[in-house]
């Protein structure tokens, strides 16, 4: 009975390992969970990030770049001449008549003072003849004035004469004076007249021209028009007119060295000397006329021929070469776009000189320290970052 009326008291144990073990689970669980999210997460962010870098890498323009070539202290100027003879000149008859010969044609090397034709003047002749008897004429009219005037003179002392009769034959005396002179001086004339017969050289050289032929009548030079009968050359020498743009007209002064270059000789070139300016620009063109002289003792070169005439003109200036696919083209004019020390876009004014196809000369705004860009974007503007890829170097 007494087991019966015991009050027991059951104090419970600690908490048992399935409750526990859930609770383990669930943190797994959550862990697992976030593990997988976060594996998930992590490398799409690192791929949002590397685009992310990616695109603003390309949102950067890339560039090559190039330094400027220095141009050399005397530069050379190509420009188109034309050959001349030193001495060119066309010949003309002096008298008339028919051509009785010729003795030289085109080509001919002739000397100064050579006979080169003949003319026959029948005409000149009997005009000659002519006033040979009028000088005697006169030389007889005025030694009968002169016999007469110096009797008058003796009779003036015994007053057998008038003093009128005595002076009107000393005026007598005197304009037979003056008629003779005159009938001498009309000789002389046609027999100069006639010595214009014999046609010569006037100097050394060659004929490039006759025009002219044994029976063609032959009319003076001074007629109108006249005819040229041959055309001389003197060609040991020449001449070569050159236009001298005006950016170059101070720095061409005689004693300047110039060589000529033709197609029909290549390879070779003709050493001449600049001599004589203009010392006047054309109105019309802007350059400046300039005479070359060059030797020409084998006749290789011929009047009337196109040369290049290569100038050897001193740079007044540092100058620089660059690539025409460097430059831009904009509204501002010609510009050069060079890379700083922050990688930043500048836009450089230039002033060109010189066009040598794929190369251009600088004569102003730079320094030739300077990355230039090469084929720079139309878009391209101060102040734009750009990434250099490759240096050029100096060109």
């Amino acid at each position: 009975m007494a087991e019966q009326g015991t009050t027991g008291t059951h104090t419970p144990g600690p908490a048992s390992g399935p409750s526990r073990r859930g609770i383990w689970i669930a943190l797994l669980g959550l862990a697992v969970v976030a593990g997988v999210v976060i594996a998930g997460i992590v490398p799409r962010m690192r791929t949002t990030a590397a685009l992310k870098t990616e695109t603003n890498n390309l949102a950067v323009p890339t560039v090559s770049v190039i330094r400027p070539k220095r141009g050399t202290p005397q530069q050379e100027v190509i420009l188109p001449g034309n050959i001349q003879a030193f001495t060119d000149s066309p010949i003309y008859a002096r008298t008339n008549g028919y051509l009785k010969a010729w003795y030289t044609d085109i080509g001919a090397h002739v000397k100064k003072g050579q006979l080169l034709a003949e003319i026959d003047t029948p005409e000149v002749d009997q005009q000659l003849q002519q006033a040979r008897a009028d000088l005697n004429t006169s030389q007889a009219n005025l030694n009968l004035s002169q016999i007469t005037t110096q009797r008058y003179e003796a009779l003036k002392d015994t007053d057998s004469v008038a003093k009128q009769d005595v002076d009107n034959a000393a005026g007598d005396f005197q304009a037979k004076k003056a008629m003779l002179q005159s009938a001498q001086h009309n000789v002389q004339r046609l027999e100069e007249l006639l010595s214009f017969r014999k046609i010569y050289a006037p100097f050394d050289g060659i004929i490039t021209a006759r025009n002219t032929d044994v029976g063609y009548l032959i009319d003076s030079g001074s007629s109108t028009p006249a005819k040229e009968l041959f055309h001389i050359a003197a060609i040991q020498r020449l001449r070569v007119y050159v236009n001298v743009p005006q950016i170059y007209s101070r720095a061409a002064k005689p004693g300047l060295t110039a060589d000529l270059t033709l197609a029909e000789f290549p390879g070779r070139r003709f050493q001449g000397t600049l001599v004589r300016t203009a010392n006047s620009i054309d109105l019309a063109s802007r350059t400046l006329l300039v005479e070359v002289d060059v030797n020409n003792p084998g006749g290789e070169l011929l009047p009337g021929a196109y040369t290049e005439v290569h100038l050897k003109i001193p740079e007044g200036a540092s100058t620089f070469i660059l690539p025409v696919n460097a430059l831009v083209f904009q509204s501002q004019g010609l510009q050069a776009a060079q890379v700083d020390s922050n990688n930043h876009v500048v836009l450089l004014p230039v002033t060109p000189g010189r066009d040598f196809g794929t190369e251009i000369e600088i004569v102003a705004g730079l320094t030739g320290q300077e990355n230039i860009i090469i084929n720079p974007p139309d878009s391209l503007i101060s102040g734009e970052t750009v990434r250099i890829v490759s240096t050029g170097g100096s060109q």
